[in-house]
């Protein structure tokens, strides 16, 4: 009932479906369709305009006898339907403008015109069944050309045979009744049983019958079954399920206009494969005014398509939407709902009256969580947002400012170097008239490589006048001549090179020498527009540096939009004084003008603006962004102002964010990156997750980072990469741990290696190694200097520990220990008690993102021999509050010799438990056991009952054989049969995987080791590249040996066996580890 009051209940098509409808007598109208006499006269001109082939159609000499005899008769005067169709069949194919849609459309029209629309609905059932047919020998185009039957679809456009639909659905009665007995006589093939069918869809029998014998309609025409369908039970059947060239607005605009509700389980049954027409079919699903299609897109709201419709649906039905999600038990759904309240909360207000009591009090509720905080106006609002300078860019003008003089400016030894190019690809004439063939050339009667070689081979005096008006010729051989043709003639060849360097071609390399305006402001252009090509402009740029500023000057001041433009982005890109060089060329003027100019942020001059946001950005249903105090919101408009500042392609949002609450600019960052992916994410709004670099904070990370790992499984390496840059852009200690996570591990390799890349980026910046950087990635989570952190209930305290895989662990204030926290009870502070019950479960959250991180992390220190300075291991390891706890567990190595562990109390002992000091310019690592007395450290560890977080007193400990030793292979593991996901896994100890050969097989897999070689496994069949398992359940080892770079066994070349390094060469610890591996392959092999 709250829904009818409220006008839910009706079926609205969406507005940019309904030029699609296929309508029927007494429905909702189609699109209008009214031919004039005109239409007769444009037949006719395209008749005429294809003389030639109606002439060959009508001899009869190609194509069907009986169909020339038809068109005949029809031009002659004695309508005939079939002629008609055979008629447009062959000038269709025979006219070169308009398209098929066009011509058809013409003789559809005319036909009605002349003869009445039941005429028409018989020739375009004809139509649908012939098909042009060309012999050789004729007068059109040197061939004949008539008319034949096919067996199949495809004669008639599908705008064709729905134009005549048209005309019949808004024909008058006899009109009507006429065209239905005349196509009763046609029904006698199956392609016209279906056309007819489709023509007049309310002759239910027709359809009917077709669909004892579905197979006769083609997959790509079974919009003619579901739009002359008149009832759901016709679409229903086992064989209906929508492909691609069903689920379509053409298709289904029609379905929900005749079906209504009832559609929905058809469009249930096929939405959610994630198929392409899945998004449709969704969009369809929303249209429907029913609690059981609402539902339908609430249930499969993981589905990014189905999200973006269940939003739409939302907005389409905000009563209905508030019920449902009320009385839904998600959490994704209270978030949801949440954001409808805020978009929709006066509409729900008003409907509560008539809702049921429970679902009334939970939507007050979520209402009473939504009190809006009043808006700031006049001067509290930012400036930058009360009037934003985007709006109204101003830029510097100087008039009358001059470029000086191109010139070229060749690197040493490079213009000898470019008249050496090999261009023995160009031949020069026999006995050549150069001055002949340059007049050849001038009047356009040379063909290209002729021009080329007359360029290249001609004397100077000819060729100089020639060169600024020649196009050039863009083939594989253009970059070697045209060097040749710069380095010998200069400027003179600039024209030339530059129209051949339009559009952003990497052709534009080939200016790098050149000094000049026009290159200047390409160059500028390849930067502003970001082209593939910007690495040839900033190549250039740096080379030229501050050289550019004379040339860049005048068009940056000047009123030229495009150059203007083009400069501007040149000039900000430049490192130095271009204020200095600015005023060295052009004098004092222009050099306050281009200081004014880079001053001002892009966005002011124009030279950036925000981009269009798309419908899915609505305020309403965001959280208030609030200024400092959180006394005070922004309105509405300041906030969609925001929105273009977070957008803008250059970062803008320092003043504005100076006056906003950090935390409330993160929150509204993190609804606005929410809402976009609830719109299925699409590609040109991805500001909204760049946003999130400007916006976001550690919880923002937290939130993101999970989705950025996901991402390339989903198909979205693109955002992915994106997403790094956000981690990188907020910067924060616990971004970058999250980034050096996924630089460590993800099992993405593109997205991993991207991460390593920006990593590198932020170690190279703060002028630290990445393992160093990683040590001070580490969050201490709140803990005290003990690593431990103590929980205040009021009447009662806890304390925090961790045991040794960093599993927090509890204890009484006593020390005795307690299975988990407890919750806050009755005795308990109101306010202490819940909030440190929240600070422990965040910290358990928070330490579970680091522990096996920072596990490995020191495992692998052990095995690759890492060290740390004294001062970096007190600092970083010993004393770090949470890696403290994995590294009193420990046996550490000072200076190679030295072992000793990290007490309870901090201090240092060695293994007779005597103290240890640990000198500051000592070298510390973890101690591998090949270095330690095992049983002794065994013996205090286990008196201590110290768990260790990784094996390395019980770490197996292998070395080679002296036979080993002085060869490359490791023949003893050679020949073994193992399980495949036993070999696959070697990647967790650093293996990697080879690369596909023929077949997506990997031959090989290798382990690097130290000097930058690698242990080699060559493998039969092969791991599958495409499939786990594809090549079998096992894998032989059929060799493996150590060679400089991973791939296939040099069998057959003795030079390269005879070349391979040693084993000898291998430090004992990696001899040791690798073997350890190789031995756990042997002890799961098969016979």
């Amino acid at each position: 009932m709250t829904d009818r009051l409220f006008g839910e209940d009706v079926l609205t098509i969406p507005d940019a479906w309904r030029r699609y409808l296929h309508p029927r007598r007494g429905g909702t109208p189609g699109p209008e369709v009214t031919p004039g006499p005109a239409a007769v006269r444009a037949a006719e001109k395209l008749v005429g305009k294809v003389e030639a082939a109606v002439e060959s159609l009508l001899t009869g000499n190609a194509g069907d006898a009986a169909l020339a005899e038809a068109a005949r008769r029809h031009l002659d005067g004695d309508p005939d339907p079939a002629g008609a169709a055979a008629l447009a069949t062959v000038t269709t194919a025979a006219v070169d403008s308009p398209g098929p849609v066009v011509v058809q459309r013409t003789f559809v029209d005319a036909w009605a015109v002349a003869h009445g629309p039941g005429f028409a609905a018989c020739a375009v059932v004809e139509l649908e069944q012939m098909i042009a047919k060309p012999v050789p020998g004729g007068p059109w185009k040197g061939k004949w050309i008539g008319a034949g039957y096919r067996k199949w679809f495809g004669g008639a456009e599908a705008e064709t045979i729905r134009r005549v639909r048209c005309l019949l659905a808004s024909a008058g009665d006899r009109d009507h009744a006429d065209a239905v007995e005349r196509l009763a006589a046609l029904r006698t093939a199956p392609v016209a049983r279906w056309v007819v069918s489709y023509l007049v869809p309310e002759r239910r029998d027709w359809l009917e019958e077709c669909l004892t014998k579905p197979h006769t309609l083609a997959r790509g025409y079974r919009w003619l079954w579901l739009c002359a369908a008149s009832d759901v039970a016709q679409v229903s059947r086992p064989q209906m399920a929508f492909g691609w060239t069903d689920a379509s607005p053409w298709v289904l605009a029609t379905m929900l206009e005749t079906f209504g509700a009832d559609v929905l389980p058809v469009l249930v049954r096929s939405a959610g494969r994630g198929a392409q027409e899945d998004k449709v079919l969704f969009e369809a699903i929303a249209a429907l005014p029913t609690d059981d299609a609402f539902q339908a897109l609430l249930e499969r709201a993981g589905d990014r398509r189905a999200r973006a419709a269940l939003l739409a649906a939302s907005g389409r039905f905000p009563v209905r939407a508030a019920r449902l999600l009320a009385a839904s038990p998600s959490s994704d759904a209270a978030a949801l709902l949440t954001d409808h309240m805020r978009a929709h909360g006066d509409t729900v207000a008003a409907a509560l009256p008539g809702l049921p009591d429970g679902t009334r009090a939970v939507l007050e509720k979520v209402a009473a969580s939504l009190v809006r905080v009043p808006e700031a106006a006049g001067d509290a609002v930012p400036m930058i947002l009360a009037d934003p300078p985007w709006t109204r860019p101003s830029r510097p003008l100087v008039a009358g400012l001059e470029p000086p003089a191109g010139r070229t400016a060749w690197a040493e030894g490079e213009r000898d170097e470019w008249l050496a190019s090999d261009v023995t690809s160009v031949e020069p004439p026999k006995d050549p008239d150069w001055d002949a063939l340059a007049a050849e050339h001038r009047a356009g009667r040379t063909r290209p490589q002729e021009s080329v070689a007359l360029m290249v081979h001609g004397p100077e005096d000819v060729v100089r006048p020639l060169l600024p008006g020649w196009a050039g010729r863009s083939w594989w051989d253009t970059d070697d001549w045209s060097r040749l043709l710069l380095a010998r003639y200069g400027l003179d060849a600039l024209p030339m090179l530059l129209r051949m360097s339009e559009g952003g071609s990497e052709r534009a390399a080939l200016l790098m020498p050149c000094l000049d305006v026009e290159v200047a402001l390409l160059m500028g252009d390849l930067l502003a527009r970001r082209a593939k090509t910007a690495h040839i402009a900033r190549e250039w740029f740096g080379r030229h540096g501050l050289d550019t500023v004379a040339f860049l000057v005048p068009a940056a001041l000047g009123e030229a939009a495009g150059p203007r433009r083009a400069a501007e982005h040149a000039l900000r890109h430049l490192d130095g004084d271009v204020v200095a060089a600015a005023k060295d060329a052009h004098g004092d003027e222009a050099a306050e003008a281009v200081g004014a100019l880079l001053a001002a942020h892009p966005a002011e001059t124009g030279l950036v603006t925000p981009p269009k946001i798309g419908d899915w950005m609505d305020p309403a249903a965001l959280p208030q962004v609030l200024l400092r105090g959180r006394e005070l919101a922004l309105p509405a408009d300041a906030t969609r102002r925001l929105v273009e500042l977070l957008a803008m392609p250059v970062r803008y949002d320092a003043e504005a964010t100076r006056d906003l609450d950090r935390a409330s600019v993160a929150e509204f960052g993190r609804a606005l990156f929410r809402k976009w992916r609830d719109a299925g994410a699409p590609s040109k709004d991805t500001w909204a997750l760049v946003q999130l670099g400007r916006s976001g904070d550690d919880e923002t990370v937290r939130r993101l980072t999970p989705i950025v790992r996901a991402w390339p499984g989903e198909g979205g390496h693109k955002n992915a990469v994106t997403g790094l840059g956000v981690l990188a852009e907020i910067g924060s200690d616990v971004a970058l741990m999250h980034l050096h996570g996924i630089a460590q591990k993800i099992k993405f390799k593109g997205l991993k290696g991207e991460a390593q890349v920006r990593i590198r980026e932020v170690a190279d910046r703060l002028g630290l190694g990445t393992e160093q950087l990683a040590d001070r990635l580490v969050p201490t989570f709140g803990l005290d200097a003990a690593g431990s952190m103590t929980l205040d209930y009021g009447p009662r305290r806890f304390v925090v520990g961790f045991d040794e895989r960093l599993r927090p662990v509890v204890a009484d204030e006593d020390g005795k220990p307690r299975k988990s926290l407890p919750k806050p009870g009755a005795k308990d502070d109101p306010d202490l008690a819940p909030a440190a019950h929240a600070a422990f479960a965040a910290l358990k959250k928070d330490v579970r993102t680091v522990a096996a991180a920072q596990v490995m992390r020191l495992e692998r220190a052990m095995v690759t021999g890492r060290r740390w300075t004294g001062a970096e291991f007190q600092k970083f390891i010993a004393g770090h509050p949470l890696v403290r706890h994995l590294a009193r567990r420990l046996v550490w190595l000072s200076d190679e010799k030295d072992a000793f562990r990290i007490a309870e109390d901090g201090t240092f002992a060695d293994v007779a438990d005597d103290a240890f000091t640990l000198a500051p310019s000592a070298r510390v690592g973890v101690a591998h056991p090949l270095y330690l007395d095992v049983a002794a450290w065994s013996e205090v560890f286990a008196d201590y009952a110290i768990l260790q977080p990784f094996r390395q007193l019980g770490r197996p400990v292998h070395a080679l054989t002296e036979r080993e030793r002085g060869g490359a292979r490791l023949e003893r593991f050679e020949g073994l049969k193992v399980p495949v996901g036993s070999v696959a896994g070697l990647v967790r100890f650093g293996w990697e995987r080879g690369e596909p050969q023929g077949g997506g097989n990997e031959m090989w897999i290798s382990r690097p080791v130290d000097g930058g070689r690698h242990l080699v496994i060559e493998l039969h069949p092969g791991l599958s590249a495409m499939e786990f398992g594809a090549t079998g359940d096992h894998q032989l080892l059929k060799r493996v040996w150590l060679d400089e770079q991973p791939g296939d066994y040099p069998s057959y070349r003795q030079e390269r066996l005879d070349a391979l390094p040693r084993l000898a060469e291998l430090d004992p610890v990696t001899a040791s580890e690798a073997l350890t591996e190789l031995t756990g392959l042997a002890e799961v092999a098969v016979p």
